[in-house]
């Protein structure tokens, strides 16, 4: 199902001021801990760097391909396709095991033919037919709220990483640098409708809504 999704690029101290008026008012992603959580993608695409490109461009409906765990637990590893349609967004995910993630990575990928999981097969189809592969390790540091009334989610994501070229996507100490120093990102999402104490607690009187793409700005460096 297609939500609503809004980001906005802040400051630090338009974040801190958020992050007090959520805990007013929402409360934590329940998988958080201590309120935050660490991210880390591995982003995929063409040799043409079609979905870079295409981000870039404004294309309203694109899609990208991503694996990505949390907390430097490597035991639950989730290969994803985000999807974009205008303000709309969607994704759909498939378990990995570590193995099957590697070998991603590698570029072993025949046994994904055959897997029983949909999202496993077409992602094949797509790494054969348009020669997807790893370009990028992303990181960053994600703050989640959560509120029942319209399903919202409210996220805070700084301290965004590039691993720049490298793809050692599983190796927990892999070096990552300094992507968009200063940066936050607010995010927005929601069902059928957003309610008004959220809409207030999110408001910022200059911030704009904008399609900030953390892999576009971990690409960069490299181009």
């Amino acid at each position: 199902m297609f939500r609503h999704e809004c980001k906005h690029e802040i400051t630090l101290s338009d974040m801190i001021a958020i992050r007090q008026r959520m805990r007013a008012v929402a409360r934590p992603d329940p998988h958080a801990i201590e309120g935050k959580y660490l991210i880390r993608s591995l982003y995929f695409d063409t040799p043409q760097n079609k979905a870079l490109l295409e981000k870039q461009a404004g294309i309203s409906r694109r899609h990208k391909f991503r694996i990505r765990y949390y907390n430097k637990d490597t035991s639950f590893i989730q290969l994803e396709k985000k999807s974009k349609v205008g303000g709309l967004g969607t994704k759909v995910a498939a378990s990995l095991s570590e193995e099957q993630a590697q070998s991603i990575v590698d570029g072993r990928i025949d046994w994904m033919r055959d897997s029983g999981d949909e999202l496993i097969r077409e992602f094949y189809t797509k790494m054969v037919g348009e020669r997807l592969r790893p370009k990028t390790i992303v990181d960053y540091t994600r703050e989640p709220f959560v509120f029942g009334p319209g399903n919202v989610r409210v996220t805070l994501d700084y301290d965004i990483r590039t691993g720049l070229d490298g793809v050692d996507f599983l190796n927990t100490e892999c070096v990552t640098v300094p992507a968009a120093p200063g940066i936050c990102i607010l995010e927005v999402k929601w069902d059928g409708y957003l309610p008004d104490i959220i809409r207030d607690a999110v408001r910022l009187p200059y911030a704009r809504t904008e399609s900030f793409s953390k892999y576009e700005v971990c690409r960069l460096p490299m181009l």
